[in-house]
């Protein structure tokens, strides 16, 4: 889960620095950053770079160390290279979840090096990922690749003091101790994963806390998962023959392409500016309702009161910003299970299912209340524009009292919000046969 931590905090674009940014430490982006955050990540580096000097000194370091630590940076290079084109559109298509391969290479490190190389090997995979696969892509801080690098090789660390603690020391030892060889293997997989997740949480700068947003999806897991069993049969072919290592390669460029197949069908079914799903992909998910069991569902159609005026007044790219925070606060108020998707311009649909009347016009008000809430930083003229005093008209539709059919549900859904418009805007509206007293 290296990868996926710190980066998928910085997944929007962000503007170049200048030179002056550069050579100046005041104007560094990381003290933009919340005050405890700042502090993780200084302790995090200051921790790892003191980590790695001690145990440089006391970690003896042989020839054939340095021929593996050679080997998996060649195999680690060789294969973001094959997978560079690969890696870059999924780097590109990814929403708050990035991982790449590199604990499969890790892993061995872990089971075969001196600590001090396992390091050294984290910054080359690091260091060249961000030089050739995310080059010119989403912008990622260098106070976050540090971050990122840093609290890798402190999981490392960790990791190996976890596997040295039962008494075999590393793969080749493992090799020759049977099942309690391969149960410790298989510790370092299950230690990496584990550690890593709980140290880089502190350091996260998103404002979503869920589960998901902090270590991803059940499919992201399960990639991670993969990666770490392919890094522990790194680790013991290297242990026993070596060459057979280099086959590894083929199976992380498949299960590399498989992934990206996997985002590429999931961004067909989202909207590009707000990340919510598109009408396809919405569609998909209530037409799937429609055919479960016959329980009530219900369809709020939310539209943004004077919308236009936003890019009069701010331009289209702020407008752009609005719409999605609009999205992200919609997504934030409803249920997991609820469908967030867009309609087209200001307009969005939610999917609530297995809700009657009053419940649903119960979430529809606390999605007004939120949107009145929001207050948008947008830079316009090299100036912050604080937007505020926003409002939306929403408009309910019930299955099945509404229509039987998504299309009736959404036609019922925009006619109620037609109405909340033309009562007076920032109002939930029902269909006659959906108030709440029903």
């Amino acid at each position: 889960m290296a990868i996926m931590n710190i980066e998928r905090t910085a997944a929007s674009p962000a503007t170049q620095p200048t030179i002056r940014d550069l050579i100046s430490p005041t104007r560094w982006e990381v003290w933009t950053q919340r005050r405890s955050a700042i502090v993780y990540w200084c302790l995090s580096t200051i921790i790892a770079l003191a980590a790695t000097m001690v145990i440089a000194v006391r970690a003896p370091v042989h020839a054939g160390d340095i021929a593996v630590l050679a080997a998996l940076a060649v195999m680690g290079v060789g294969q973001a290279e094959l997978g560079r084109q690969v890696e870059r559109v999924r780097h590109r298509i990814a929403g708050t979840v990035h991982i790449n391969m590199t604990s499969v290479w890790l892993v061995p490190a872990i089971l075969l090096l001196p600590p001090a190389l396992t390091a050294v090997l984290v910054i080359v995979l690091h260091v060249h990922l961000k030089c050739r696969s995310w080059y010119r892509l989403k912008r990622v801080s260098a106070f976050r690749i540090v971050f990122t690098i840093s609290i890798t090789i402190l999981t490392c660390y960790i990791t190996r003091s976890v596997t040295d603690a039962t008494g075999i020391h590393g793969a080749r030892d493992a090799i020759h101790a049977g099942r309690a060889g391969t149960g410790v293997i298989a510790l370092a997989a299950v230690a990496y994963f584990i550690v890593n997740a709980v140290i880089v949480i502190p350091g996260l700068t998103t404002t979503d806390r869920s589960v998901r947003n902090l270590i991803g999806g059940w499919q992201d897991n399960l990639l991670e998962f993969a990666t770490l069993c392919l890094g522990a049969l790194v680790a013991a072919a290297f242990a026993t023959l070596p060459a057979l290592a280099a086959l590894i390669i083929p199976t992380v460029y498949l299960l590399h392409r498989a992934v990206l197949i996997e985002q590429l069908e999931s961004a067909a079914r989202q909207d590009d500016k707000t990340g919510v799903w598109n009408m396809a992909g919405w569609h998909r998910l209530a037409n799937q309702e429609l055919t479960r069991d016959g329980a009530p569902f219900g369809v709020l159609m939310v539209d943004l009161d004077h919308f236009k005026r936003i890019n009069d007044r701010h331009g289209h790219l702020a407008g752009d910003a609005v719409l999605k925070a609009v999205a992200d606060t919609i997504a934030a108020t409803v249920r997991r299970r609820d469908s967030v998707g867009r309609f087209g311009g200001e307009e969005f649909v939610v999917l609530l299912p297995g809700l009657t009347p009053p419940h649903i016009h119960e979430i529809a008000e606390r999605i007004r209340t939120a949107i009145t809430k929001l207050k948008i930083t947008v830079l316009v003229a090299d100036h912050d524009r604080h937007i505020t005093d926003l409002t939306a008209s929403i408009g309910i539709a019930t299955y099945p009292t509404s229509g039987t059919s998504i299309e009736r549900l959404l036609q019922a859904a925009d006619t109620a919000m037609y109405r909340a418009k033309a009562t007076g805007r920032n109002r939930v509206c029902p269909t006659p046969t959906d108030s709440p007293s029903h």
